[in-house]
C-alpha cells in the first residue's frame, strides 16, 4: 500500500470520528441564553476533544509527508492508533453527560493515553520500515513531548478519580504543548 492511500485513509477515519462526535451534541431544551449553561460541560469536552484529534491529524499528516514508504508494521501500528482514536467520541460523551465525574474522565485519559502511546508506536515503525530515509527519525529526535505526553496522561488518569477537574486541566495541558507549531518534520522535508 503506498502512504498516500493509508493518509487518506486516516484523514477519511478521523473525519468520521469527527463527525460522530459533533452528532452526540445536543441542543439545549430551551430558547434564552441561559437554556444553554447545562450543554457546557458537553461543549467543553467536545472542543478539547476536537482540539487532540486535529492534533493527531496535523501531525499524522506531517508523519507521513516525511515518510518514503510504509510496510505492513507500519499499516498495523496505524490501526492500531485509529482504533483508539475512534473511542474519543464515546469517552468525549460520557464526560459531558456525566459533568465531569470521576470514572468517566479517567476513562477518558486512558483512551488518550493509549492513542498517544500508539501514535509513538507509529513514529517507530515508520522510522524501522526498510528502505525508509532518515528523515523521521531526524525531525523526531529526541521526541520530548511524545514521551511527556503519555507520562502526563497516566498521571492524570489516577487524579481524575481525586480530582476530575485537576485531570481535565492536565488534558488541556497537552493539548496546549502540542498545539505549539512543532517544526521538526517541516524544517527536515525542507532539507
Amino acid at each position: 500500500m503506498s502512504k498516500g492511500r493509508l493518509e487518506a485513509f486516516s484523514d477519511g477515519v478521523i473525519a468520521i470520528i469527527i463527525t460522530i462526535m459533533v452528532l452526540e451534541l445536543r441542543p439545549p431544551e430551551g430558547t434564552a441564553v441561559g437554556d444553554l449553561f447545562p450543554v457546557v460541560p458537553a461543549f467543553s469536552i467536545y472542543a478539547l476533544s476536537f482540539a487532540l484529534l486535529g492534533i493527531y491529524w496535523a501531525n499524522h499528516h506531517h508523519l507521513l509527508q516525511a515518510a518514503r514508504t510504509v510496510d505492513g508494521l507500519a499499516l498495523w501500528a496505524n490501526l492500531h492508533l485509529l482504533f483508539w482514536l475512534s473511542l474519543v467520541p464515546f469517552g468525549t460523551a460520557w464526560v459531558g453527560d456525566s459533568g465531569f465525574a470521576s470514572v468517566p474522565v479517567a476513562i477518558y485519559g486512558a483512551v488518550l493515553l493509549l492513542a498517544a502511546i500508539a501514535y509513538y508506536g507509529l513514529v517507530r515503525a515508520l522510522i524501522r520500515v526498510p528502505g525508509q530515509t532518515d528523515a523521521i527519525a531526524i525531525a523526531v529526535g529526541r521526541d520530548t513531548k511524545g514521551k511527556v505526553s503519555p507520562l502526563l496522561y497516566a498521571l492524570a488518569i489516577p487524579v481524575a478519580l481525586l480530582a476530575p477537574w485537576l485531570a481535565m486541566a492536565i488534558y488541556l495541558f497537552v493539548a496546549v504543548m502540542w498545539i505549539v507549531p512543532d517544526r521538526r518534520m517541516e524544517r527536515v522535508q525542507r532539507g
